[in-house]
């Protein structure tokens, strides 16, 4: 969501802010704003409604703005309309500055309360309670620290906040409250962000805070307070990253560069868990295994693409190592009363392991008695790796592109070597274990070989670019493929698209089917082949044009486009035929002149309800 950029330097910050909020703009975002303390200890403030280019201009616009302590951030709307006075940071009396992250659920009674005392408000924000009630309280403080202990003790929701003040320009503040914010720690000068990307040109030494954490930030300092505020320290960490990794490179878009760096991501996933025969017992953590072998149900909990993935791995779980499993949305499972089964074990899984829903749902879990809790995220410092009992790193390298690509596929190859582990607690032979390590062996030339299909999936998009509305059919494990086909679709073309498993098609979706409805179909082929085969001639017979990913189905009707795959083991079809429908959506994106990377309305990492 939000992105959170703070410094504090004996040098002149604005620069270093900026290109900090440019390295988040993946998040997801709709204005963008900088404030600054200036040398004659006034605040100065730049705001507009759009890009951080467009912050970057009026700028250079002001060349005489510059400070030696300051703030930036990119909103994703929630309360009030994306503009340039709903932007951040927001402002209280000239003095107080502050940039959130997150959601006030009691907003509407601290901006009554607020009222009543005097405040005038400017924005339609529910962030600008915090920063008058900030305010509020160092009038009777005449303190930052105990002013901002004070203000948050007042808030009921999730938050991360950055804070400065010209009564105290020496100093920022950082709050850790529901939303991922890191201390970054450089020579003589020090910074905040809601994400360690922002930081890397500057520092790569960070320390992450835990709930409730209140950072005082100053150019050689740094002083932790926990929710009880007593002083506390917490570990600093080295991020091994570079810059560069955070680069296009020759690639148009980075959701382009992810889908082609697949083939290295499975590679790198797989590396030290598996020998040429077996998956190693360690692959999922020393503790994993002892409580492997009690579990006697698996309850998947994730959101979005995640969910997709999870789906997947059900049908794995429940042919391979014979144990019921149960997927829910985040959102659904954390808000209804669940009946947990003896010995279940609690997954969560998230590309960055800071979404609130799946969060939630594991502090949920945490309580109601679940016989332990792993998860399979892709960022090793997450809030959600570092909450869980076990957990499973996919290795996917930064992903950048709000669609996920290189993440689901790794999440993927991660859940079939969760399937193995089960397995091989609950008497998976031997011979089918050494069966999917070979092929998983095999997986990354698959991979690499689907690439191959781009020029002729470039060519088959054209068809798609004039169209309102699209079909996703698929059966058995590839159903959620298809599911995953038509979200990657709709959310960067904005082409309406939905996903069903094709024996579903009779029962609603038929009526829909025309000339103007593509439906596309995923078939490789598995035992179920035949009975999609009559699912094809179905929408042939109501005039549908027909998009079909098989390895198998031969024609030569004028109305069925075959896009020939390789053939591949049934277990790894859901991984291989993900592929070509990345590059579907991708292709289709860039002929309707979609912004690929950042597709309206969306965030990369949703950190509020």
């Amino acid at each position: 969501m939000c992105g959170i950029v703070g410094a504090i330097a004996e040098r002149n910050v604005t620069r270093l802010l900026i290109d900090g909020l440019k390295r988040l703009e993946y998040r997801g975002y709709d204005s963008a704003g900088l404030a600054v303390i200036n040398s004659e200890n006034k605040l100065e403030r730049l705001r507009t409604s759009g890009k951080v280019l467009e912050l970057e201009n009026l700028l250079l616009n002001q060349s005489s703005l510059h400070g030696k302590v300051g703030i930036t951030h990119t909103r994703w709307a929630t309360h009030g309309i994306p503009s340039e006075q709903n932007a951040h940071p927001l402002i209280s009396n000239d003095s107080f500055v502050l940039v959130h992250n997150g959601i006030i659920e009691n907003h509407e009674q601290l901006k009554t309360f607020l009222i009543d005392k005097g405040y005038t408000f400017h924005s339609e924000t529910d962030s600008e309670t915090i920063v008058h009630l900030l305010h509020y309280h160092y009038q009777n403080t005449s303190d930052f620290l105990k002013a901002t202990q004070k203000t948050i003790a007042d808030l009921e929701g999730a938050y991360a906040l950055g804070m400065m003040s010209t009564h105290d320009p020496d100093v920022m503040i950082a709050v850790r409250h529901g939303s991922p914010l890191v201390i970054g720690i450089g020579a003589g000068e020090n910074f905040f962000a809601s994400d360690p990307l922002a930081l890397l040109p500057v520092t790569k030494q960070f320390i992450y805070l835990e709930e409730g954490d209140i950072a005082v930030v100053k150019r050689n300092t740094i002083q932790i307070y926990d929710a009880e505020g007593v002083t506390i320290e917490r570990k600093t960490k080295q991020l091994d990253m570079n810059a560069d990794m955070t680069e296009r490179g020759e690639y148009r878009h980075y959701m382009c560069k992810e889908i082609f760096e697949q083939p290295q991501a499975i590679v790198t996933n797989l590396e030290g868990r598996l020998s040429k025969n077996t998956l190693f017992d360690s692959a999922f953590g020393l503790s994993a295994k002892a409580s492997f072998k009690q579990v006697q149900h698996v309850q998947f909990i994730a959101c979005g693409t995640s969910y997709h993935a999870a789906m997947v791995a059900r049908y794995w779980i429940e042919a391979l190592a014979g144990i019921p499993c149960s997927v829910e949305v985040a959102s659904e499972f954390r808000y209804r009363k669940a009946v947990v089964k003896p010995n279940t074990l609690f997954v969560t899984l998230s590309q960055s392991g800071e979404t609130a829903d799946t969060l939630a749902a594991l502090r949920l879990a945490k309580k109601s008695g679940y016989l332990s809790t792993l998860a399979i995220c892709n960022v090793p410092e997450s809030s959600l790796i570092r909450e869980s009992e076990c957990h499973f790193m996919m290795r996917a390298g930064v992903e950048i592109g709000v669609a996920s690509t290189k993440a689901f596929t790794t999440q993927l190859t991660a859940l079939l070597m969760l399937t193995m582990a089960l397995g091989k607690q609950h008497h998976m032979q031997a011979d089918v274990e050494r069966h999917l390590v070979a092929e998983l062996h095999k997986l990354p030339a698959i991979v690499k070989s689907i690439l191959e299909l781009n020029p002729t999936i470039a060519r088959m998009a054209t068809q798609f670019v004039d169209k309102e509305h699209a079909l996703f059919l698929g059966r058995g494990a590839l159903y959620p493929i298809a599911l995953e086909g038509a979200l990657k679709l709709k959310e960067i073309s904005y082409i309406h698209a939905e996903g069903y498993p094709a024996g579903e098609l009779k029962h609603g979706p038929l009526a829909l089917v025309d000339k103007n409805m593509p439906v596309i179909v995923i078939a490789p082929n598995d035992e179920l082949l035949e009975k999609l085969k009559s699912n094809l001639h179905e929408v042939r017979a109501r005039g549908g044009e027909l998009f079909v990913f098989t390895d198998t189905v031969k024609t030569s009707d004028p109305g069925i486009h075959i896009i020939e795959m390789p053939s591949v083991d049934p277990i790894l079809a859901p991984i291989v035929y993900t592929i070509p429908l990345q590059l579907l959506a991708y292709h289709v994106a860039v002929l309707k002149g979609t912004d690929v990377d950042q597709p309206r309305n969306l965030a990369k990492s949703v950190t509020v309800e």
